[in-house]
């Protein structure tokens, strides 16, 4: 494995997609204490393609953890951190390397369906005590509102980093 080199011009970038990626979660999102629908995950999906999975789960991992304590939502619980990197993770093993149609599709699926619905709903079981089974029926709406939301999003991104080039921007 090819060990990337970091320059300034990347730092930068990646400072600015956590900065993004705070914004959105914080200001632009609908959130109720166990549903969260917004596009926090276009900033990371950007880092997944440009720079690949450490660093697209670095700004999910920092946005969720320099948001939660400057504007915090609820208590922070470092879960949803794990979450957060590990979808900067996934993000990157699917669309690093080439974006289609099927990549994006295995992306979403892992992210929302294992990520979001499975382990998500645990840390908020664990979190607020509540039962994991009448959670996960709950949250089932979020999951099939964000798979629609994620998959147009970030094949809309993907051509849109394809006709500007990724040199434009990283």
């Amino acid at each position: 494995m090819k060990k990337q080199k970091i320059s300034i011009s990347m730092l930068v970038t990646l400072g600015m997609l956590v900065a993004i990626e705070i914004v959105l979660s914080r200001f632009c999102s609908i959130s109720a204490w166990n549903i969260k629908i917004g596009f926090s995950f276009v900033p990371v999906a950007v880092a997944a393609v440009l720079y690949g999975a450490a660093p697209a789960a670095a700004v999910a991992a920092l946005g969720d953890f320099v948001g939660a304590i400057l504007f915090p939502i609820g208590a922070y619980f470092p879960g949803f951190t794990l979450t957060a990197a590990l979808t900067g993770v996934v993000l990157g093993l699917f669309l690093h390397k080439g974006q289609n149609m099927a990549r994006i599709a295995g992306a979403v699926a892992v992210n929302q369906l294992v990520l979001s619905l499975l382990l998500n709903t645990l840390w908020i079981s664990v979190l607020y005590g509540s039962p994991y089974g009448p959670l996960f029926v709950t949250r089932i709406v979020q999951t099939m509102v964000m798979i629609p939301v994620q998959f147009i999003m970030i094949g809309l991104m993907t051509k849109a980093l394809g006709r500007y080039g990724k040199r434009a921007i990283a």
